[in-house]
This record gives C-alpha cells, structure tokens and sequence, in this order.
C-alpha cells in the first residue's frame, strides 16, 4: 500500500498529492512480491498517511518490463497512474506508524501516544483505544504456526501475568466480549490470533487481537474483537522502532548496494532501531543479543522497523529520513564467517549454539566452529582461550597443534591434517613465530591507531603490550595443557608418541622438571630417539634416566644413575627437584645419592641378567646396605641369580650383606647346601667373636676376669634386628648342615661359651658341654636341663662330682649342688651321694636335703614292694581265672543248634567263644578264634569278667 497523508485544517477541502520520501511510513510499502528496488511498486489498491489524515490511493502502473530496473523507481508514470480512491481524518497530528493485518482487513495506527481502528478500505469509522496511553512505537509480531499462537494464549492463562490490566483486558477465555457482554460458548468462533507489541515509556507491552466469529454468519461478519495484554518487561529508553520478529538469518540492503551484516537467530526476539543502530534482544532473557550499525556519526530523524506484508519473515527494512536498509535470508554459515572475520567470537558461538539447540545445525557444526575460533585466538595471542574453544571441539584433532610445537619436516608431519577450516587464520607455525607476528601486529595496529585508523587488535594490547617472554610462556602452558587432556582420549599409536613426545618438549621449555619426571616414569610413548639427545643437553639426567627405565633400557637407565651418583659425590651435579638443605649442599648431596641408588635398586629388582645385576650392586651398597640386600633378595624377577655367583661378587668387607643373602638362601630359599650353612655360621661366629672384642675394648675390661653372663651384643644394623650372638647361638641350634667342628675351630679360643657348648653338644661331647654349662657359664637350669635330655641317672651325679669339685682352684659350688639334690635327689643313690659329699661341706646345708633324699628312697622302696605284691595277686587271680574257664561244661543235646549256621550239632565238633557262643568246627574254622558270631574281636575288645578281678 502506498501511504499519502497531509496536515488537514477544518476550512481545507482538497488534496495536494504530497512528495513521497524515504521516511518510516515508505518502509511499509514492501511487499515480498517484488526484490529490492522493485518494492515501491505494487498492483492494487495502496494506503498512504502523513499528517492526521489516511488516503486510500489505486496503482496501475504499466508494464514493469518497459522499463530497466534503474529507472523504474525515478519514473513519472508511477504517479500519474496513482489515484485517489477516498479518506479519513484520525487526529490534529502526524500518523506516526500503521499496522496492516491485511487477512482480516484491519489496520492500528499509532497518532499522538495512541492507538487507533478502522477497516483496511476506510470505510468504518475509526476507533481510538482508550485503555493504551503514550505508545512511542508499535510493531506486529510475525505470526508462523497455529501451535505458537497456542502457547502465547497460554501465557494469558498462566498465574504470572496476573496484572490488573491483564485480569480486565482478559476476556476471551471467561465468554466476555471487550464491551462486556456475556456470549454464549457456542455462538462463538475463534478466528485467529494476531499479536503486536507497544513501547510506552521503559515499558514493552505485549498485545494479543482476538476476533471472533458468530456462527452462523458470513465470513464477513466479524466483530471488532478484544484486545488482551499477554506480557509486559522492561526495555530500553528512547526507542524510535522496533521489529516483533520470527524468522531467518537476514541480509542488509543500503540503497541499491547489497552489504551483509551480523545478525543472530534466535526464536523469539525483539529488534529496536535508534540513532543508526539496530539492537536485538533475546525476548526470554530481555538481554542485548548483538548490536548493528546502519547508518553513520549523527543520524538523526525518525527511525522505523518493518517488516513486508505478508510476515514470513524473509524481509525486514529499517527506515531514516535519507536511507532505507533491507535485510533478507542469509545462510547461516555466512553470517558465523562474518563474525568470526570480525572477530565477534562470542557472538558467533552464541548464534551456533542457537542453530544447534533448533535443529538447523549439527553438533559437528558446533565442534567446527569452536576449532575455527580456537584457531583464530591463538593468531591473536589469546592462548588460554583458544585453548578452551579446542577442548570444547570434537573436531580438532591433537596432531593439528603438532606444528606449533615442531619444525616441518619433522617425524609426525604426515600425520597433520591438511585442514584448513574457512580460511580464517593463517597456517600453523611454530609459537615462536606466531608470537613474533602477533607482536609486529601489535606495533603496526599502535602506529595506525595514532595515526587515527582503527584496527581489529586488542584493545588491551595496544594499552599495555605484552613482552615475548610472558605471551610464549603462555603458549606454552596452554598447548601443554591441551595435550595433557588429549592423552587421556583413544588415540593411534603414531599420534600417542606425538603428542608425549611433544609434551616432553614443552616441559623441557618450562624447565618442569616434576612433570617431565612424572611423564617419563609412567607408562607414555615417548620416542626416546627424539627425546635423548636434547634431555642430556640440558642436563636432564634423571628424566632422561626415568625414560630409558620406562622403554625397558635398564642398562642405559643404570648408567645414568650411576653418573648422578658419583657427581653428587663430587659435587658436580645438584638435583633441582630435591629440596634446599643445610648452607652447603650436604643434605642435597646425601639425598641425591640416596635417591640414585634407590631407583637403581628398583631396576635391578626386576632383573634376572646376573652381569647387569653385579656389575652395579658394588656402588649400590656402598651407599646404601639396605638397597643392595633389597636387589639380590628380590623375589620380583623370573629367575633367581646364581648363589655361587653373587657370593664371589660380594665385597668381603660388606659383612652384614654377605650374611643377610645367606641367611635368605638358607630360611626363604630353603637351601639344603652344606657349604652355604657352614660359610653362614662361620661368618657369624666371626662377626660375633669382632663384636664381643669391641665391647670389651669399650668397657675397657680385662677378658679374663668377664663374665660372660654380662657380656652381650647388643648392636644391631639396618639390615638384621637382632644382635649377631642371638643369631649364632639361635643357628647353630637350629641347623644340622654346617660342619660343627669347622665352626668350633674358628671359636676354640674365644670367650663364646654359649656357642661352644652348642656345638660340643652337636659333637656329643657330654662332659665338656656340663663343664661349660655348670662351671664356666654357671647356668645350673641350662645345665640340669641338659641331663634331663640325655636321661641317665649317671649324667646327674656326674654333675654333682662337678659341682663339689669344679677344678682349676675354683671353690666347690654348694648352692648348686643342693639345688641339684634338691631337684632330682630321687634320681641319685643316697649312698654314692654321701661318699660324694666332701667333709668341708656345712652340715647345715645338706642334713634337710640328705634327709628328704632318704626318706624319698625308703618311700619309692615301699612302694615298690606295694606294686610286686599287687603283680603276684594280680598273677594268681589270672591263673585261677584260666584255670575256671578251662574245667567249664557245656551240655550239648540232639536239639542244640550251631549259633552260625544253625546247623543241629548232634556229635559234632563244636567250640565255645568266651561270650558263650557255641558253633560247630566248620564254622569255628571259617569265623576264627579271635572273633566270634556276634562280631566281637575278642584281640581289639578285651572281654574281661567280674570273677577275673583281684577280690583278696
């Protein structure tokens, strides 16, 4: 339609058809039907407003093929063709917007803060909505679907939208029409649903027009409707026009030129235009979506927001009183590449995710999109954002970021993808000249910034520009934190050693010496070829040692630790991951040293290669005992190494590893080998003769006068819990392998009376162990014990002759000699036990004994004769028995039957079981003598009875 109005004055009568302008009322001259610029021209009849007062005008212009698409808008026959079909006045002011709703013939007009009614042909008077006051803008929503209008009706329906306003405006769902008056149910027909929206003050209103229908009637017949406010928010100040819209991706028109702009696609959305920008905002959450410029510095004027006629949503125009701009369908990719060039990366996000959420984009879209945008932070040094977007994408693979980190060609080149996405950045190259560009940018974008040009670089980074260390240290940081996550995924082997090899790399450049540690101690598929010559170079020894453990080279692996070992020695070498120690690097020292052996001890545990093992247990116990016990003691690896082999390799001077290893083979291993138990007691007695000579050097004590109940060991090691005597004396018990005299030559001139007496008692030498036992170590209980194993009578008088008379000038040992009668004096015979007594003996000390010993043999004598005389009543109540069961009858007659085969006896032979059982001789030859018919096995169940006791 085609808007014409005039100021009309109550003595004018006439017309002037007024010059048309590029003003907000021409943008609704757009119909869908034609392309830009063949909008101003349509058939039919068209409406014009300006100044108060509406025309309905009719258009017949010529053919649109007579005239080139250039001229047509300029051409003079448009007009002539227009003429005037009639008119209305609404108001004393300018018509300020319409609103077509073509379908059902009506049209809302904004005049003066308010709203107006008439009939698309102005035949109706018009009528002024009272309940609406200061509108500064209105606008139609886009109506697409039956269901949308349903959930906007259920807005009105719902607990919050609740208002006065509202609850008196809302009376379609009750059966009231706006005047009030009850109808009927069913005399009443929806038609259809049109929605529009208000800007008064701050305030945005919602509206919904709702006609009905009386059954019945023509189509025609359709009343004014109801108007019912469905939502009311909060907006901007200041609107000068604004699009209610639903639609699809747009383009912008200026004039005749064609130029895209960046606008976003979401569901519902409102579009405000003031001061040369277009604004959208997110309807649900009343935020600013994004914001475009259409016009330049100072626009001024009214500005409008249409859209064409039939509300597709294919076309919207926005209006200043110089320049209309058109925006149609844009494919989505082109408008993400158009924020994406203008670096608007959030809002390309937003609208991707948008388009994913609708359906209208795939989540591989969404993974690409994040890539393209990781890719274009990282050109632009954002390195920890770029980072973010390539964790978010299931697109980028980890093999794209390999050439950041190395030089083409390198040993993963092939394995990069070759894509290159839209195009936006550059190629990869390595961080260091893509910080070194990014750099140059910066310098370039702050010349051309004082010379008044704008650029696209960070405004931050103009202000305050980085320095090259901190932006690579950066780089750095986030490409190892994107490899470290990409570990974690199903990789290819091939791309599995890229990326731990490269991120060995990116440690090195930190100088992370614990990541780098931790990445090679752990399972990884670092490429050692790669990785040895530049960890060696800078001195990274313990990584590069971890590494070669890891790949299974335990040989270069020992080496190296080895070196670290001998340098903290020498102070060549300090371990960075150690802490600080004392002022001069001693605790550093012995901890690094401690450290090396340690983890060369955890690589000879496992390994069963006896060269490799002894060829590095030498300087492994030289610092740490323990270690080296640990390695040939180690039950981790397959086969065992070769005892005669470790034992010729162990340093003699490492005394308590010699033992230890033997002691192992012996009680772990259970080896049953002569030589070992003989060369584990010999070192044990030798170690233990040294240790009892060192504490007697300490107590400065003559070893004559010692003793030997004071003397013990009671040093202990790291390696053994127990002193070295307890361990002899505890052996030479235990073990019946090792060769007793070998062992007792080594000690014959020793001060072990513990360990001699053990071993003569090996020997079987009875004399001499009670002589150690009761005179030199002067243990009576050890000594009595000893007689009660041998467990002759002799043995103990033996012992007393020793304690009466102990020799070599020494006082006899009465004490001892009376616990000995007093423990096992019934043992002894009184009288060689008197003739033993020497007279220099006190009387008092023996008389109790000597007569307890006595009066204990008269006692057993008595008792013995009690038992003989029981023997012989016991003898001849048996007899008697016997003889009674012998002179026994039986009286056998015809009808006596065999108790086995019930056979009658008759003159048979038969015999008697004492359980008085009678069979016949078969049977007494097939059951035995022993057992009887009933069972009883007379040999096992004595059958004993009551006349066969003892009863005198």
């Amino acid at each position: 339609m085609l808007l014409v109005g005039v100021k009309v004055s109550s003595s004018q009568n006439s017309l002037a058809f007024p010059t048309i302008e590029a003003s907000a009322s021409f943008a609704l001259l757009c119909r869908s039907t034609y392309t830009f610029p063949r909008c101003l021209v349509s058939y039919g009849a068209h409406l014009q407003a300006l100044f108060g007062a509406l025309f309905l005008f009719s258009v017949n212009p010529g053919n649109p093929n007579d005239e080139t698409r250039s001229d047509r808008s300029n051409s003079p026959s448009v007009l002539q063709n227009i003429s005037l079909l009639r008119k209305v006045v609404v108001g004393n002011s300018s018509v300020e917007s319409i609103q077509v709703f073509g379908d059902i013939g009506k049209l809302l007009v904004l005049l003066g803060g308010f709203l107006f009614t008439v009939d698309s042909l102005l035949l109706q008077p018009v009528k002024r909505l009272s309940f609406l006051r200061g509108i500064s803008v209105i606008t139609r929503r886009l109506r697409s679907s039956e269901s949308e209008c349903s959930n906007l009706l259920a807005l009105t329906n719902s607990s919050e939208y609740t208002s006065t306003s509202q609850r008196f405006l809302q009376k379609l769902g009750s059966g009231i029409r706006a005047n009030g008056l009850k109808m009927k149910e069913t005399v009443q027909q929806r038609v259809d649903n049109h929605v529009f929206s208000v800007v008064i003050g701050k305030r945005l209103v919602l509206i919904e027009l709702i006609l009905i229908n009386r059954v019945g009637k023509s189509d025609q017949d359709i009343d004014d409707g109801s108007f019912v406010i469905l939502k009311e928010i909060q907006c901007i100040d200041g609107v000068m026009a604004m699009l209610m819209h639903m639609g699809s991706q747009l383009v912008v028109a200026w004039c005749s030129i064609v130029t895209q702009i960046l606008l976003g696609r979401y569901l519902r959305m409102w579009l405000f235009a003031r001061d040369g920008k277009l604004e959208l905002y997110h309807k649900k959450t009343g935020t600013c979506i994004q914001m475009v410029t259409f016009g330049g510095e100072g626009v001024g004027g009214p500005c409008v927001v249409a859209d064409e006629e039939d509300r597709t949503g294919k076309l919207v125009v926005v209006a200043t009183p110089t320049k209309v701009v058109c925006f149609r369908k844009l494919p989505s990719e082109e408008q993400i590449k158009d924020l994406l060039r203008k670096k608007n990366f959030k809002e390309a996000i937003s609208l991707v995710e948008e388009l994913e959420c609708e359906g209208e984009l795939s989540k591989d879209m969404l993974s690409f999109v994040h890539a393209q945008v990781g890719f274009l932070l990282l050109f632009d040094l954002h390195f920890e954002e770029a980072v973010n977007h390539f964790l978010q994408s299931e697109a980028i693979q980890p093999s794209e970021v390999f050439p950041f980190i190395m030089r083409d060609p390198n040993r993963w080149s092939l394995l990069v993808p070759r894509n290159r996405y839209w195009g936006l950045h550059p190629p990869p190259a390595p961080l260091e000249d893509v910080v070194d560009d990014g750099l140059l940018a910066i310098q370039r974008a702050i010349f051309l910034r004082k010379a008044g040009v704008e650029t696209v670089v960070d405004d931050a980074f103009l202000l305050n520009p980085p320095s090259r260390d901190n932006l690579l240290e950066s780089a750095i940081k986030s490409i190892t934190r994107y490899l470290e996550v990409s570990r974690e995924k199903e990789l290819t082997p091939s791309v599995k050693e890229g990326v731990d090899t490269l991120l060995m790399y990116l440690y090195r450049a930190l100088n992370n010496v614990y990541d780098m540690e931790k990445l090679a101690s752990s399972a990884n598929s670092c490429v050692v070829e790669e990785l040895e010559t530049l960890l060696d170079d800078s001195g990274h020894l313990r990584t590069l040692a971890f590494l070669y453990a890891s790949k299974g080279m335990s040989s270069k692996a020992l080496g190296i630790w080895r070196i670290l070992a001998r340098h903290y020695s020498s102070g060549l070498w300090k371990d960075p991951v150690l802490g600080s120690g004392s002022p001069d690097g001693g605790t550093n020292i012995v901890s690094g040293k401690e450290t090396a052996a340690a983890e060369a001890s955890k690589l000879l545990e496992g390994s069963s290669d006896p060269e490799l093992v002894l060829q590095h247990l030498g300087w492994v116990a030289d610092i740490n005992q323990v270690f080296a016990v640990q390695v040939l003691t180690s039950e981790k690896r397959v086969n065992q190494l070769p005892p005669d082999e470790v034992i010729a390799a162990i340093d003699p001077k490492k005394v308590e590893i010699f033992q230890r290893y033997l002691q192992w083979l012996i009680e772990d291993q259970e080896s049953y080998d002569s030589q070992f138990h003989t060369l584990y007691a010999l070192s044990l007695a030798k170690s233990a003769i040294e240790a009892f000579q060192a504490e007697i050097a300490s107590q400065n004590l003559d070893p004559g006068r010692i003793e030997e109940t004071n003397i013990s060991d009671h040093r202990t090691s790291l390696i053994f819990q127990s002193p070295v005597r307890e361990r002899l004396q505890i052996f030479l018990e235990s073990s019946d392998l090792y060769d007793p005299e070998e062992v007792l030559d080594l000690i014959e001139g020793s001060e072990l009376w513990s360990e001699k007496a053990i071993l003569y008692k090996k020997l079987g030498q009875e004399a001499l162990v009670l002589q150690i036992l009761a005179l030199k170590l002067e243990n009576s209980e050890a000594a009595e014990q000893y007689c009660a194993e041998i467990g002759r009578p002799d043995v103990y008088m033996q012992l007393l002759d020793m304690y009466l008379d102990p020799q070599d000038g020494k006082e006899p040992m009465f004490k001892a000699a009376v616990r000995l009668l007093h423990n096992h004096g019934e043992s002894l015979d009184p009288l060689q036990v008197l003739e033993r007594l020497s007279p220099d003996m006190p009387l008092q000390l023996a008389s109790e004994t000597i007569l307890r010993m006595l009066r204990a043999r008269l006692h057993h004598h008595r008792q013995g004769r009690i038992v003989h005389n029981l023997s012989r009543a016991l003898d001849t109540d048996a007899s008697l028995a016997i003889l009674e069961e012998k002179s026994r009858h039986v009286q056998i007659n015809d009808e006596s039957l065999c108790d086995s085969c019930h056979a009658r006896l008759g003159t048979k032979l038969f015999a008697m079981y004492p359980d008085d059982t009678v069979v016949c001789y078969k049977c007494f030859r097939r059951q035995g003598e022993s057992t009887s018919v009933t069972g009883r096995n007379f040999k096992q169940d004595i059958l004993v009875k009551p006349g066969w006791l003892v009863t005198r």
